[in-house]
């Protein structure tokens, strides 16, 4: 599949139905309520609908404060989203009609340059999907009328945007093989929150081993990308190490930094995940940690700043544990310590790369994964189901990055989540995968008997 690049901001007076068609996209669980509001921080994720994938950033309502009004607020909110975002989508509600904030929001939206369009929400039934056609007579060229909460509407809206920026997921052939290949680039991301030290760790890595070849550009809106050699080797880093420069108005940047780092994931096969040392693991850092394992990306852990900690009981060994029990879900990713400033333990991050690239496109024979598989099952069987023992019979290894597994049973369905955890520790344990997350696909084997039944009828 090819990943997604391009960026819909979701833009819109509180109450309209921004979360829920978000929602709807994105098949997410953001919090959608009837009071107004409700939604004060930025969300993003990836969306998937109906053939279409983009990176769908919700913009938050607002409360009113005795320093800045509504609508000031909210046309603070739409210059944000449009300074990241491919295209807006701008979010009336059919019941209340065209009011003096959505005009307000329109204008800013217009003035942006970005394109833009105008859907029209809650049109539930066609006489109010026929009243949103009044609109026309603001000025606005073109209505989308939908409904969110019934999912109508929202796919002839995505048909018309993937006309002005790509959304539709083509099918691509498989390059599985030519990630493994010795010769191929390693694409890696910086990723983590402001201020953690991307830019300082990506200067660090150019100029200590003072080995730029060349450019590589990026998307037509990104910043260029650095193309290096490390052990004969290229690497190409992709410039996260921030976020564009942008004007005053843009002074919360922390949501944006996600889609920042959500749209270097998606072109990655490693994934540096910077944190500051003297923080630590905070809120956001865990965020930006789950987007980079749901995409599964292979991963290292970078502790910046380490030179500025003061020593006082705090050892490596401590940090990493703290590390892990707030980030215990990446276990498996390697925790290393480095200053960017004073250049300490720089290199090693070249030699993660490596070591976790070799394992994310690593394969596995089949005869020596079936021998350990049924050492790990015969270990800790699955859960039985109504009395039934579930009996796993082989595996095979289908895919890298990540490395995928099938695994076929009688009982799909009790290989849990707990389940799936074993059997991934036990084979890091005998074959490593350091830094890369596993796939487990469980399916159930047909039995001979079923396949005479079918025979017979």
């Amino acid at each position: 599949m090819s990943s997604p690049q391009s960026v819909v901001a979701i833009v819109g007076r509180p109450n309209v139905g921004k979360s829920t068609l978000f929602n709807r996209m994105t098949s997410s669980d953001v919090y959608a309520d009837k009071n107004p509001g409700v939604t004060r921080d930025r969300n993003s994720g990836i969306a998937k609908y109906h053939g279409f994938q983009f990176i769908a950033v919700d913009t938050g309502g607002f409360e009113p404060v005795a320093e800045t009004s509504l609508v000031q607020q909210m046309k603070i909110q739409a210059r944000l989203a449009v300074e990241e975002a491919d295209c807006v989508l701008f979010v009336v509600n059919a019941l209340e009609g065209w009011t003096p904030a959505d005009s307000e929001i329109f204008r800013t939206l217009v003035k942006a340059g970005t394109p833009l369009f105008v859907v029209v929400n809650k049109a539930d039934n066609p006489r109010l999907e026929e009243e949103s056609f009044e609109f026309h007579q603001l000025g606005v060229e073109n209505i989308y009328p939908i409904s969110a909460e019934h999912n109508r509407g929202i796919q002839g809206l995505l048909e018309e945007v993937d006309q002005l920026i790509p959304l539709k997921i083509k099918e691509i052939e498989d390059d599985n093989e030519d990630l493994s290949r010795s010769d191929a680039p390693i694409a890696v991301a910086v990723i983590g929150k402001p201020n953690a030290g991307k830019s300082s760790i990506v200067n660090a890595l150019l100029r200590k081993e003072r080995m730029i070849v060349d450019s590589v550009s990026g998307t037509t809106r990104d910043p260029v990308d650095s193309k290096c050699s490390f052990e004969g080797r290229d690497i190409i880093l992709v410039d996260t190490a921030g976020i564009r420069r942008r004007g005053k108005v843009s002074r919360k940047i922390e949501t944006f930094s996600i889609v920042s780092a959500l749209k270097s994931i998606e072109r990655a096969d490693v994934t540096l995940l910077i944190i500051d040392a003297e923080e630590g693991v905070t809120e956001q850092v865990t965020k930006i940690a789950g987007y980079a394992n749901e995409r599964k990306k292979s991963l290292v852990i970078v502790m910046n700043k380490w030179d500025l900690v003061k020593k006082d009981g705090i050892t490596q060994k401590k940090v990493k544990e703290e590390v892990y029990d707030s980030l215990g879900f990446i276990n498996f990713a390697p925790v290393i310590f480095v200053s960017a400033v004073t250049g300490q333990r720089v290199p090693q991050i070249f030699e993660n790369i490596l070591r976790v690239h070799e394992q994310y496109v690593r394969r596995i024979q089949t005869s020596d994964l079936n021998t350990i598989l049924q050492l790990i099952v015969n270990q800790h069987p699955p859960p039985s189901k109504s009395g039934r023992p579930t009996k796993v019979f082989y595996g095979n290894q289908v895919s890298v990055a990540p490395p995928t597994f099938v695994f076929m049973t009688n009982n799909p369905e009790k290989t849990n989540f707990a389940y799936e955890r074993y059997v991934s520790n036990q084979l890091r344990f005998h074959f490593g995968f350091e830094g890369t997350p596993l796939n487990f696909i469980w399916r159930k084997k047909k039995s001979t008997h079923s396949r005479k039944s079918g025979k017979r009828s």
